[in-house]
């Protein structure tokens, strides 16, 4: 988040069809300091409506819901050719490697399936408004088998804009497992605030827009990457 952000709080819009569902988000959210609740939505068109009106930081949107989808939404949101786009964060109990395929390319900046838990919403609302991406862990791990079949050929990992340290190689080793960022802090003997700091770089360096690409790039670098190869 900007400094202008921090101060003035997160602006959140949320948006899903279930009244029980989309006041449980707006509950964990609104809770936890810094964040605001700007607007709610019960369809996809209504999201769209309200985001453009309100400008929220992120919007917060379920995939399935009537009108138009939470893919669609977040195309018209922040696709391509949109000239002023708004974070979106999709959530959702449906998690087909096509759904998330198509989220993120109509410019999602996360996915979380709806048992992610308070603190990882809480951590990829954050990390959308800083123009960073997160997608939960289990889905990045499971999606690599399916980008790296629909790649042409057996690409080489392309070089870093700038070389990874020791430690990040071991971080995107470790997030190419699908594992949380406290489990990487626990496995790598690291402070949460390390480890995010870590996957910033990352993101920068490779560049990657989340964690699905750190670990596609882990994966073409072939086997033997990261920590367990070196002594």
């Amino acid at each position: 988040m900007s400094p202008e952000q921090e101060a003035a709080g997160l602006r959140v819009l949320v948006a899903d069809d279930q009244d029980i569902v989309r006041a449980g988000l707006v509950t964990i959210l609104d809770g936890r300091r810094g964040v605001t609740i700007v607007g709610e939505a019960a369809d996809g068109l209504e999201a769209v409506r309200l985001a453009r009106e309100l400008r929220p930081d992120v919007c917060l949107l379920d995939i399935r819901m009537p009108g138009i989808d939470g893919v669609e939404a977040t195309r018209r949101l922040a696709g391509p050719g949109v000239t002023d786009p708004i974070a979106v964060v999709v959530i959702t109990t449906f998690d087909s490697d096509d759904t998330v395929l198509a989220a993120l390319r109509a410019g999602a900046r996360g996915f979380l399936l709806k048992d992610a838990g308070p603190d990882l919403l809480h951590e990829a609302v954050r990390a959308a408004a800083s123009g960073d991406a997160l997608v939960a862990p289990r889905v990045t791990a499971r999606l690599l088998p399916r980008l790296v079949a629909t790649a042409p050929g057996a690409p080489a990992a392309r070089p870093p804009l700038v070389p990874l340290t020791p430690r990040e190689k071991d971080v995107a080793a470790v997030v190419a497992r699908g594992l949380t960022n406290q489990e990487i802090a626990a496995e790598l003997h690291l402070s949460l605030g390390t480890v995010k700091f870590h996957l910033q770089s990352l993101l920068q360096k490779l560049p990657a827009r989340n964690r699905v690409e750190i670990a596609l790039w882990v994966h073409e670098s072939g086997p033997g990457y990261g920590a367990a190869s070196r002594t």
